[in-house]
């Protein structure tokens, strides 16, 4: 198993911009990382503020492994655990600009437009087929793939969005002038 080029011990909020522009891929299905949201258990928005549960606990679990859950019944979305083992922290990938794979994102998300393939987190779900499965999982394991940025990028923050506690956190992150982003930031 190889080493991820992040530190994902690091407080999620630190770890969240350094993704922006790195490359993420399962089954080689993907792109780049242009916009996340860092949660951590201090915060009410977070899936761990009340505690481990059944449903968050690989958020608790090894930094640099996967945290699945469905939102709204729906939609599988995927963040990356952060922060050293038993504080529970992570980043929501909420909008990625495919580069791989785009017939099969199509397929899968039955829409044509490059820019509505993996902008939202449910999308990005979709496109890259996320299951349950994949919770606890290593980012340097098969079926992920996670590179670096190609080069340097200019990072945006802002609130995060979707939420209704802690709205005020500048912890939603993005590459600056993407048109692949979920929602433009201000």
């Amino acid at each position: 198993m190889s080493k991820p080029f992040i530190d994902f011990s690091a407080p999620s909020h630190e770890v969240a911009p350094q993704l922006i522009g790195a490359q993420f891929f399962v089954n080689g299905v993907g792109g780049i990382i242009v916009e996340v949201e860092a949660y951590d258990q201090s915060e009410p928005a977070s899936h761990t503020f009340s505690g481990p549960s059944t449903r968050n606990a690989s958020m608790f679990g090894p930094p640099g492994r996967a945290y699945v859950y469905r939102s709204y019944g729906i939609h599988w979305c995927l963040n990356f655990v952060c922060s050293p083992e038993g504080h529970g922290a992570g980043i929501l990938i909420r909008a990625i600009q495919p580069t791989q794979g785009l017939e099969i994102m199509r397929a899968r998300r039955s829409v044509e437009s490059e820019k509505l393939l993996c902008s939202g987190p449910g999308r990005v779900g979709q496109a890259l087929e996320i299951v349950h499965a994949f919770n606890g999982h290593s980012l340097v394991q098969k079926p992920f793939q996670l590179l670096p940025a190609r080069a340097p990028v200019n990072v945006v923050s802002g609130p995060r969005i979707g939420i209704s506690k802690a709205m005020d956190l500048p912890w939603r992150f993005g590459l600056a002038g993407s048109p692949f982003l979920s929602r433009p930031f201000r």
